[in-house]
C-alpha cells in the first residue's frame, strides 16, 4: 500500500462507542482504519461513514491488513470490553506491529491492568496509553472528554488528533495529558464515582419532590428545567428534565414511571469506593450511591419487606409550600454535589501523592467542563478554586465554596429532616451533610473510639495536653472501682 493511501490512525472494537469515536476522528479530517472481531460491525461502520458525509473510514476484516493500513509509527485505539478481551485484542494486533508503534486503550479499565500492559508493551518496543473516554455515545461522536495517561511520547503521537476530537469549551479542548502509568484510567474511574454520586443525589431530589412534595411529572420537568438555567446547569440535570417530559409510547402516562427501579452498574463506582478505603479517604457520598444501587437490586426482597413494614408510622408531613420546597431541594442538591466532588478530588490527590503522578486538579476540572457525563457549569468554579490554591486540601474550605455551603446548610438540613420524618431515604444527601458536619467540627467523638481500642486491644492513644503515645490499664482500673 502506497504511503499516501495509509490511514493516520486505527481503531479496533466497533460497538457503538467505537463506531462513534472512529466517525468523530474521520470527521475531523484524520483518515482512519477500523477493525472488529466480527466483520458485520466493520461493514456497518463503513456504511455509516458513507451516509454521514463520505468520511475517510476504511474497514478491515483481517488484523494484519488492518495494522499494515496505518502509517508509521502506527497508533491503534482499542475500544473493547475491559479485562481479558483487551489482552486478547492486544495479542492479536501486536503480532503485526513494530517497535515504536502505539496502543491506546480507551475502555474503562482498572488502572493496574493498564500499567501491567504498559510494561508488557515496553518489552516488545511498543508504547502504551490508557485513555479514559467520557460522554457516552453522543460524546464519542461529537466531542468527548478524554483522559490519556501513560507514555508521554505516545501522547505526542495522538495530540493533534485528540485536541480536535475532544469537546471544545471556552478554555480549550477537553483533553490533557493526565500523567504517568495508569493515571488516565484512575482519573476516569473517579470521574465515574463522582457520576454515581451525582446521579444518586439527583434521584433523591426527585424522590423528595415526588413522594413528599407530591409534584407531578410536568412540575418535575419544570423544576429541573429551571434548575438547569442556574447554578445546577449540567448535562445530568438537563437529561433529567428531558426524562420527565417523555410520554410512554407503549401505554398511558410518562415513561419514567414504567422503568423498573433497579439500577445496573459496571464496576467503576465500586472500584472508586475500594480505592477510597485503601487510601483512607472519606467518600461517603459516593459510597452511599453504591449502596443504593445494591439495595435497588433487591427488588423482590423490597417488595416483601414493604408488606412486613406496611404499618410503620412515620408521622404526617405538614402542608408544604411547593415553591419553597423546590428551592430548598435545589440548595440541598447543590451543597451535596459539592461534597461529592470534594471527595472525588481528595481521592485523586491522595493517589497522585502515593504514586508520584503530580496530577493537576484544576486541569482535571477544566477537561470535565465539556463532553463528559458530569459536565457542569460549576466545574469552572472548581477549576478556579484550584487555580487560586493548587494545594487546597479540601474544596469545602475554598472561600467561595465555603460561603455557599454556609448559605445553603439551613435548607439542606430542612430537606434531610423532612425526608427522614416522611420515611423517604436520602442516603446521598444525608451522607454529604454528615461529611460536612464532621469535617467542620474541631472535636469529634473519636476520642471515645480510641479509648475503646486501647481498652480491649492496647492500641494506645495520644493526648490533647501532652505529646507521646499512652496506654492505660482501663480494665484493671474499672474492675477496682467496682469492688
Amino acid at each position: 500500500m502506497a504511503s499516501s493511501d495509509l490511514s493516520r490512525i486505527g481503531l479496533a472494537g466497533l460497538a457503538v462507542m467505537g463506531q462513534n469515536l472512529a466517525l468523530n476522528i474521520a470527521e475531523k479530517g484524520f483518515p482512519i482504519s477500523v477493525y472488529n472481531r466480527s466483520s458485520e460491525k466493520v461493514d456497518e461502520t463503513v456504511e455509516r461513514a458513507k451516509v454521514e458525509g463520505n468520511l475517510p473510514v476504511k474497514g478491515f476484516h483481517d488484523p494484519k491488513d488492518f495494522v499494515n493500513s496505518i502509517q508509521k509509527p502506527r497508533v491503534i485505539i482499542l475500544l473493547v470490553k475491559a479485562g481479558l478481551p483487551v489482552d486478547k485484542t492486544i495479542e492479536t494486533l501486536s503480532a503485526h506491529m513494530e517497535e515504536g508503534d502505539c496502543i491506546v486503550d480507551g475502555g474503562n479499565e482498572w488502572y493496574e491492568n493498564t500499567e501491567r500492559r504498559q510494561e508488557a508493551a515496553k518489552q516488545k518496543g511498543l508504547l502504551y496509553l490508557g485513555m479514559g473516554v467520557s460522554g457516552g455515545e453522543e460524546g464519542a461522536r461529537h466531542g468527548p472528554s478524554l483522559m490519556p495517561g501513560g507514555s508521554f511520547e505516545a501522547y505526542k503521537y495522538i495530540e493533534d488528533i485528540v485536541l480536535k476530537v475532544a469537546a471544545q469549551v471556552d478554555s480549550g479542548p477537553c483533553v490533557t495529558y493526565i500523567g504517568k502509568g495508569g493515571a488516565g484510567n484512575f482519573v476516569k474511574m473517579v470521574h465515574n464515582g463522582i457520576e454515581y454520586g451525582d446521579m444518586q443525589l439527583i434521584a433523591e431530589a426527585y424522590d423528595v419532590l415526588k413522594s413528599v412534595g407530591k409534584l407531578s411529572n410536568e412540575e418535575l420537568h419544570q423544576a429541573f428545567d429551571t434548575w438547569n438555567k442556574g447554578e445546577l446547569c449540567s448535562f445530568l440535570i438537563e437529561i433529567t428534565a428531558d426524562i420527565f417530559a417523555i410520554k410512554d409510547d407503549k401505554g398511558d402516562g410518562h415513561l419514567v414511571d414504567k422503568v423498573l427501579d433497579k439500577t445496573g452498574m459496571k464496576g467503576t463506582g465500586k472500584w472508586t469506593v475500594q480505592q477510597a478505603a485503601d487510601l483512607s479517604v472519606a467518600a461517603p457520598t459516593i459510597a452511599a450511591s453504591l449502596d443504593s444501587r445494591f439495595l435497588s437490586g433487591l427488588k423482590e426482597e423490597r417488595v416483601e419487606a414493604s408488606k412486613v413494614f406496611k404499618n410503620v408510622d412515620v408521622g404526617t408531613v405538614p402542608d408544604l409550600d411547593k415553591t419553597k420546597l423546590i428551592d430548598d431541594v435545589r440548595r440541598a442538591l447543590y451543597a451535596s454535589k459539592i461534597c461529592s466532588y470534594a471527595q472525588g478530588m481528595n481521592l485523586i490527590r491522595a493517589k497522585s501523592m502515593e504514586r508520584g503522578w503530580d496530577l493537576k486538579l484544576g486541569e482535571l476540572a477544566r477537561i470535565w467542563k465539556g463532553g463528559c457525563i458530569i459536565r457542569a457549569i460549576f466545574l469552572d468554579r472548581i477549576k478556579k478554586a484550584y487555580d487560586r490554591n493548587p494545594d487546597l486540601f479540601n474544596l469545602l474550605v475554598d472561600p467561595e465554596f465555603a460561603k455557599e455551603m454556609i448559605e445553603r446548610q439551613s435548607a439542606w438540613r430542612r430537606v434531610v429532616t423532612l425526608a427522614i420524618n416522611a420515611g423517604v431515604s436520602v442516603p446521598g444527601m444525608s451522607a454529604s451533610l454528615a461529611y460536612f458536619d464532621s469535617y467542620r467540627r474541631e472535636t469529634l467523638p473519636a476520642n471515645l473510639v480510641q479509648a475503646q481500642r486501647d481498652y480491649f486491644g492496647a492500641h494506645t492513644y495520644e493526648r490533647i495536653d501532652m505529646p507521646g503515645f499512652f496506654h492505660t490499664e482501663w480494665f484493671k482500673i474499672a474492675k477496682q472501682s467496682k469492688i
